[in-house]
Order: structure tokens, then C-alpha cells, then sequence
């Protein structure tokens, strides 16, 4: 595929990740399709991508409202016509006491970080089946790997994403379509700026957008970012479960 050629999708484009991404494909002068609820942030990324030289359009969407969706897919192949590359990336870092607390709450975060997310794959799914070509890449997370009590409902609705994307994986594999599992652990980003996170083990998000880049390109299944991540999730999955509910992770 010619790089210069590419028609990119970007779902949740206002996120650190995505907007790295983002930079990073204008450079190689893809065309982009960037959707996310935030009109203000949105256009000011608009306009910093044209004013680097980039082919932007955007739509407002909340993904949470899951009606919304096909109208969106629609204008995305209007806009781009063929999709080479979709990129789902919206989320929230959920409040793990506020969900155990309020089933509501709970049921909210999954909404926004596993249902709305499965939908969407979903959609394009079937676009890029019909055009038996593309790559739909989700960013999912390393709190999928394993069940902790700091993080489970964000986990819980990340493992899902993952799981799906193993048999969707297969399913499309059939007709040429590549599927990217994308499990970032820390990440300097507004969603994790509250967060004291650990220096070593912290990713820029254009480090990210790299790994991203160079894993569609590969054709990789999964990809952790950064790297040392696949490791440190073998350690946590393989401790034993009656040690690993005695921990505080």
C-alpha cells in the first residue's frame, strides 16, 4: 500500500493517542476522517493538521449514542470513498470507587469503553469486509490482561474489546481485512495528567502513534506500547490467584 494513498478513519480523534496518530499519518500525507464530541477541540485539530499540509474532514459524534453511528460510517466512506485504515479510540478512564458504588456508573463506563466501542467495530466491519481490504485497528489496554481491584470495571470492558477483536480477527482474515488490538499501559495524556505515574514505565503519546504506525504497516495481531508492557502483563498473569486477590493492583 502507498502511504501517500492512505484514507484514514479516526475515531475519538481528541484523544492524546489518536492525535498523535494523527500528526503522524499527515505527515505521510493520508487523507483523515476525524470524529469526536468535542466540536472546540476537534476543530482546533483540524486546523493544526491543515495548517501541516493535511486532507481533513471531520464529524461531531458522542459514541455513546449508538443510533448515531451509521449515519457517521456513511459520511466517512462519502468522504473518503475507499477506507484504508480505521482507528477506534475513544474511551474514558473510569472512577473504579464511583462504579462500585453506583451499578449505574458501572454500567455507564462499560457503555462508553466496551458496548459503543463493539458497535462500532461492528459497522466498519462489514464496510471493510465489502471491500475485502483495510486495516480496523482498536486501542483496547493492558488492564484487559487480568482483573485487578484498582481498575476491573475499566478492565472488564477492555478485555471484552479484546476478545471480540480475536474472533472478528478471524472472521475478516478470510476476506484480506487486518485487525490491530492496540494495548497501551501508561501514556502521558489529559485522560492520565491527574495520575502519578511512573516515569520509566510512561510513553509519550507520539511514542505510542509510532508503535501504532509500525504494527498496522507489520500486519501485527496485537501490539503492546510500549513494549516492555507484554512482559510486565506475563509477571501479573502469572501469579497465582490465591496470591493475586491478596495484592493490591
Amino acid at each position: 500500500m502507498n502511504k501517500s494513498e492512505q484514507r484514514i478513519v479516526i475515531i475519538g480523534a481528541t484523544s492524546g493517542i489518536a492525535e498523535a496518530c494523527a500528526h503522524k499519518w499527515c505527515e505521510s500525507s493520508a487523507q483523515l476522517f476525524l470524529v469526536a464530541r468535542n466540536a472546540t477541540r476537534l476543530k482546533n485539530i483540524e486546523n493544526d493538521l491543515i495548517a501541516r499540509g493535511g486532507r481533513v474532514g471531520t464529524y461531531i459524534l458522542d459514541a455513546n449514542n449508538l443510533t448515531e453511528h451509521a449515519a457517521m460510517v456513511a459520511a466517512a466512506q462519502q468522504a473518503l470513498g475507499h477506507i484504508d485504515i480505521v482507528l477506534i479510540a475513544h474511551g474514558t478512564l473510569s472512577d473504579q470507587k464511583a462504579c462500585e458504588s453506583s451499578a449505574d456508573a458501572a454500567v455507564a463506563e462499560v457503555l462508553t469503553n466496551g458496548t459503543s466501542v463493539i458497535a462500532m467495530l461492528t459497522r466498519f466491519a462489514n464496510v471493510l469486509e465489502t471491500q475485502r481490504s483495510g486495516t480496523l485497528a482498536v486501542i483496547s489496554s493492558v488492564a484487559g490482561e487480568r482483573g485487578r481491584p484498582s481498575n476491573y470495571v475499566y478492565g472488564a470492558s477492555k478485555a471484552m474489546v479484546t476478545a471480540f477483536c480475536e474472533g472478528l480477527r478471524a472472521r475478516l482474515f478470510k476476506v484480506g481485512v487486518h485487525v490491530l488490538v492496540i494495548k497501551p499501559g501508561f501514556v502521558a495524556t489529559s485522560m492520565t495528567a491527574h495520575l502519578k505515574l511512573p516515569p520509566l514505565l510512561t510513553a509519550s503519546p507520539h511514542a505510542a502513534a509510532v508503535d501504532i504506525d509500525h504494527a498496522i504497516r507489520r500486519r501485527q495481531d496485537v501490539v503492546f506500547t510500549r513494549w516492555f508492557w507484554r512482559w510486565i502483563m506475563w509477571v501479573i498473569r502469572s501469579i497465582p490467584s490465591a496470591v493475586f486477590k491478596r495484592l493490591s493492583l
